[in-house]
């Protein structure tokens, strides 16, 4: 049987994830990135790397978008060689950044404009649970390009959610992304509370996470704030800081008040002024432990 054929635009920590499960799944993967190291770790793994977004369209008419900021869309839609420019395609793009949603509807509606479609579709999950296929989808837009697309994510992700209308998946990943916010600060807290308190950092992941208090952030960064290394990013300060200043933005327009997220706000803040924005935002907890004076033996 003829092999499914998908494109994936960025290929940073999130998108060669995605790519190396689809190829596991059993697709064609065709990839684009700005750098060219990704494209040949796809290559080295039996994908293919494509020197364009519009080349990508020449292959398939699935199109999984990984990309780090605004910026980024604009070229994979608008640029010399985007999506835009290329003639006879009625793919389907799954968009599935972490961006405001406006940026996503003025996507959207200029690829409407010659026959594509865009869904909105974040993802919910680290880039250490994206290698093990731990990823939800929040998919929003047609009911129709979620089914063109829903064997696709099945291919890089356990659970896919239909939230409704395009925008929506934005609107349902800025609130899982307020609570891993403040669930990774908390987690930092307590240890720090635990250790100073005298007991280890290895029970108190022991312990902690197989009871009431746990939480999906103490349990995927637990570890890293165990062994006080943060080095080894799965989502690094200085990019998390983007995502909140989206939600932050996003808020604001509800006039919504949010004291607990807006505290987390300041420590991942703190933690990029100390120089530690390409650490995993687990480094909180090293903020945490020089405000405690706490010092490890």
């Amino acid at each position: 049987m003829k092999k499914k054929t998908v494109g994936v635009i960025g290929l940073g920590i999130m998108g060669s994830a995605i790519s190396n499960n689809l190829l596991a799944a059993g697709f064609n993967v065709f990839g684009r990135d700005v750098l060219p190291e990704p494209v040949e770790n796809l290559t080295s793994k039996g994908g293919f790397g494509v020197s364009s977004a519009r080349e990508i369209l020449e292959k398939t008419s699935t199109v999984i978008t990984s990309l780090p900021s605004v910026e980024a869309l604009q070229e994979v839609v608008w640029g010399k060689h985007g999506l835009l420019t290329a003639t006879n395609s009625s793919a389907v793009i799954a968009e599935c950044s972490t961006l405001p949603i406006e940026s996503k509807i003025r996507a959207r509606k200029a690829l409407k404009e010659v026959g594509m479609d865009m869904l909105d579709s974040p993802l919910s999950g680290t880039g250490a649970q994206a290698i093990h296929k731990d990823l939800a989808v929040y998919a929003s837009g047609k009911r129709n390009n979620i089914d063109q697309c829903r064997e696709v994510f099945d291919g890089f992700a356990r659970s896919v959610h239909n939230v409704g209308d395009f925008g929506n998946g934005s609107k349902m990943k800025f609130v899982a992304n307020l609570l891993v916010s403040i669930h990774n600060a908390s987690a930092a807290e307590a240890f720090v509370v635990g250790m100073k308190a005298g007991l280890s950092p290895e029970d108190i992941y022991e312990v902690i996470s197989s009871g009431a208090g746990t939480s999906r952030m103490f349990e995927v960064r637990g570890p890293m704030m165990v062994e006080n290394n943060y080095d080894d990013a799965t989502m690094k300060i200085e990019v998390w800081q983007k995502d909140l200043s989206i939600i932050s933005d996003f808020i604001r327009e509800l006039d919504c008040p949010v004291p607990l997220f807006s505290t987390s706000v300041q420590l991942y803040a703190a933690a990029a002024a100390q120089g530690r924005g390409d650490q995993d935002t687990g480094a909180v907890c090293a903020i945490f432990e020089e405000l405690a004076r706490l010092k490890r033996p």
